[in-house]
């Protein structure tokens, strides 16, 4: 994975916590895939927010079609 600084670290999170923005909206700006985001989240957020981020996103994305 692609070194970033914090504040390209924190604008990632951002992006990720938003429930605008998709997996595919941060690879475009980012160059990171899913995979990456999913490690960079676990490796800077608290585990039970990580764990909560993905629940939601699991969830969210069985109620629309394309989500994250």
């Amino acid at each position: 994975m692609k070194k970033f600084s914090e504040s390209e670290k924190s604008e990632i999170i951002e992006l990720a916590l938003s429930d605008h923005a998709t997996f595919d909206n941060i690879k475009s700006i980012y160059g990171i895939g899913e995979k990456d985001v999913k490690k960079l989240m676990r490796e800077n957020l608290k585990s039970r927010s990580y764990k909560s981020w993905r629940k939601r996103v699991r969830e969210f994305s069985d109620r629309r079609e394309k989500y994250k």
